[in-house]
């Protein structure tokens, strides 16, 4: 079997005081980073979708304090908490579900609570923020390894969206699962919805397989029914951007549609994200704020008009599926089989001593 596993994406980079960020909006045509020095900048940057997926918005929010202590401490601000606090809640405003964003920001706020001036503030949030990065990656190894072991090999995968190096800090989270178990020559094939109305699955998921020469079938989120029916599909594998205490996972729009037909056609459905990603107080999926988007992405496909005048779009970001439709939830902690709040609530022992 084929071990090697290939690594070689990352859209976050921080270089010379400035944040750089692979625009992703702009794949699989062009790759091309963006450079940020204001906080604010990368909050709209966040919100425009230049980086997006639950584990990458965490980080890039996290450097970007530190450009917020940055500018802070340049200008010898008197008020440079008050500041500081001004970007981070830029932030938070900026993706309500992904509670990475928000776990991000709140250990770059205990960082800030030691730091007597700013100078110290920046140079204490990008160790942080590194460090950040750095275990993201190591996590999603960790992870995939893990979710990996659980498939039988001989069959294909279903994936939906973009759950890869461009969601994360690099390698990543369901992804990460089919590199391992591809390496390991677990699964035959991989299949991948296109995810309307971004298509981040036909620009950024399947770039990503054929960038790592993993062959991929790109099809529409319609023909998924088909293809779980046909028996070739062994597991529907997908990320998170909030986990509930229960189990209930937000992810992209049609998420929860796929765990159905995998529960009517007898495929087994995995979770595969960073215990970052588990909101635990949060108590189940009806506390998920779920993010509406703009109407135009769905009335109109790369600036151009599919819809006739006057036609109206409803386009919630993400969809919540029941923890009674998931198999497992993979973390770099473990995996929680048939999850439940008391099988996911003993994670939260060895989160604590981390």
């Amino acid at each position: 079997m084929n071990e090697t596993l290939p690594d070689t994406i990352r859209p976050i980079r921080f270089d010379g005081g400035a944040l750089y960020l692979l625009d992703q909006r702009r794949l699989p045509g062009a790759m091309r980073e963006n450079r940020y020095d204001d906080a604010g900048d990368v909050a709209a940057a966040i919100r425009d979708m230049v980086v997006r997926g639950a584990p990458a918005i965490g980080i890039a929010a996290a450097f970007a304090v530190v450009l917020a202590c940055r500018s802070a401490a340049s200008a010898a601000a008197a008020d440079w908490r008050a500041q500081v606090e001004r970007a981070i809640a830029q932030l938070e405003a900026s993706r309500p579900t992904a509670v990475n964003l928000f776990w991000a920001l709140d250990r770059m706020r205990a960082v800030l609570a030691a730091c007597p001036s700013a100078d110290e503030a920046e140079v204490r949030t990008l160790a942080e923020a590194q460090r950040m990065l750095a275990a993201d990656i190591a996590a999603n190894r960790r992870l995939g390894a893990a979710g990996a072991e659980l498939i039988e090999p001989g069959r294909a995968v279903l994936t939906h969206c973009n759950t890869g190096s461009l969601a994360t800090g690099g390698f990543g989270t369901a992804l990460g699962v089919i590199r391992s178990a591809w390496a390991q020559g677990r699964i035959r094939e991989v299949f991948a919805d296109e995810t309307r109305p971004w298509l981040q699955g036909a620009r950024l998921t399947a770039w990503e397989l054929l960038h790592d020469g993993i062959p991929v079938h790109l099809l529409c989120e319609g023909a998924a029914a088909s293809l779980l029916r046909s028996g070739q599909v062994g597991w529907v594998i997908v990320g998170a951007d909030r986990i509930a205490a229960n189990g209930d996972t937000a992810n992209k729009i049609g998420t929860y549609g796929l765990a159905l037909l995998a529960r009517e056609h007898g495929v087994r459905f995995m979770v595969a994200a960073p215990v970052s990603t588990i909101d635990f107080d949060t108590a189940d999926g009806s506390g998920i704020p779920i993010e509406m988007r703009p109407e135009s992405e769905v009335l109109e496909l790369g600036g151009r008009a599919i819809a006739p005048p006057g036609a109206r779009g409803w386009n919630p970001a993400f969809d919540v599926t029941p923890a009674r439709l998931i198999d497992a939830i993979v973390t770099e902690l473990g995996v929680v089989q048939q999850p439940d709040r008391a099988r996911l609530a003993a994670l939260r022992e060895p989160i604590a001593a981390q």
